[in-house]
């Protein structure tokens, strides 16, 4: 059962990229700024920073794509993970946020 602070628990980014890597035909993305990216991201990953989301021609069209979302604490990845489904996008994973990840990072 969830309990009462349930909400509160954010995902395990290690276990999330270990189901990514896999996943066939899964997309990593880095919904943090630009700047935020370059700073270091995961690799593998794709910036598409949460202002863009609604910009349909950046998403792959086909909605069952599974996409597994990511940002610095966990906030704008849970935003973006409730916008692709609104958007019609079934298969999506909130990661949480890359603040607690200890693993290579691309620059």
């Amino acid at each position: 059962m969830m309990g009462f602070f349930g909400f509160l628990q954010r995902p395990d980014l290690g276990q999330g990229l270990e189901r990514f890597a896999a996943t066939p035909n899964a997309l990593l993305l880095d919904v943090r700024t630009q700047e935020e990216y370059a700073d270091g991201h995961i690799p593998e990953s794709r910036n598409l920073p949460l202002q863009t989301l609604g910009r349909t021609e950046l998403l792959p069209p086909a909605r069952e794509t599974p996409l597994f979302v990511y940002c610095l604490s966990g906030v704008r990845s849970r935003q973006a993970a409730g916008l692709l489904r609104r958007m019609g996008y079934t298969d999506v994973t909130d990661l949480g946020g890359i603040c607690n990840y200890h693993g290579k990072v691309v620059k």
